[in-house]
């Protein structure tokens, strides 16, 4: 039976996966192990330089040192001190593979899974010898251990960054910009296109408008404040079609409540057709920009 089931590297100071071993196995336990492995080293510089996240029958041990984080999801009948032997063993291998200098440049998650193939023939060694092949590592380990124990992390005590629950993420009210959004469809683009078009008629006719207001002595100022303030909704609209946004079924519907009541304080200066054309385009803008859902983000990656 395989003691070591799945191992990861990250970097500390953004969570950024930098290599991670391929694992053949669905147990549903160590799926939940490899969500929460992930979601942990969001908040690593929160942590110690060594700790332990126990489970039923698989723990998560985790080491960190110059930057760089070595985690590993073993069965729980694995002794603790060989737990962190793997890891020495790993920290070992990848600093002697990759410079601080490139890790600290790397831009793109996982740009080192060549690293993988190291380690799973260290995954390979300790399950298939229990161990270290050199018992003055292990007892070198055990004596750390007992001089400096890891601290042992409870997730339900722990209120990360991002927040989790049940091992899944959860976004906060202020991370909605870190968050994705599905592709773009076909009517997006319309709308945008459409959205872009009624925004400069808007700002347009204003800064038009004002221009007569100045001289027949602000007899038409609401007017140019109407004109305006559709434009500056328009532009919003775009904006919340593009980007993700807390509250935004609140501010969708301001927003079209404002455009209708700016239309309609503009009808004299626009005949019915402007009219339901401007109102059109901003209802298709808001259905459109409601129905955008979040995209899904697996962080696994195929790993």
């Amino acid at each position: 039976m395989s003691v070591i089931l799945f191992a990861f590297v990250v970097r500390v100071r953004d969570g950024l996966p930098l290599s991670a071993s391929t694992d053949f196995e669905h147990n549903r336990e160590l799926q939940q192990r490899k969500q929460q492995i992930k979601t942990i080293s969001k908040a690593l510089a929160r942590f110690p330089d060594r700790g332990t996240i126990k489970g039923q029958e698989l723990n998560i041990y985790f080491v960190s040192s110059e930057g760089v984080s070595y985690m590993t999801v073993c069965h729980c009948s694995l002794p603790v001190a060989k737990a962190f032997c793997f890891l020495e063993d790993l920290r070992w291998e990848f600093t002697a593979c990759f410079k601080s200098t490139v890790v600290a440049l790397a831009a793109r998650p996982y740009p080192f899974l060549e690293f993988d193939s190291i380690i799973q023939k260290l995954k390979q060694q300790y399950n298939q010898s229990g161990g270290p092949a050199l018992e003055v590592t292990l007892a070198e380990v055990q004596e750390e251990l007992r001089i400096h124990p890891p601290q042992v992390i409870n997730l339900d005590e722990v209120e990360l960054t991002n927040g989790t629950a049940n091992g899944h993420m959860e976004q906060g009210p202020g991370s909605g910009q870190n968050q994705r959004l599905e592709p773009v469809t076909a009517p997006g683009i319309l709308s945008l296109v459409l959205n872009i078009m009624c925004a400069s008629l808007n700002v347009i006719r204003g800064v038009h408008l004002m221009e007569y207001t100045f001289q027949d002595d602000y007899e038409s100022i609401w007017n140019v404040v109407a004109f305006l303030l559709a434009f500056a909704c328009c532009v919003f609209q775009c904006h919340l079609y593009l980007f993700h946004s807390s509250l935004k079924k609140l501010k969708c519907f301001t927003l079209l409540s404002v455009i209708v009541l700016c239309n309609l304080h503009l009808l004299g200066l626009r005949n019915a057709w402007q009219l339901l054309f401007h109102v059109s385009v901003a209802s298709l803008s808001t259905v459109l920009i409601l129905t955008r859902k979040v995209q899904d983000r697996t962080s696994d990656c195929g790993v």
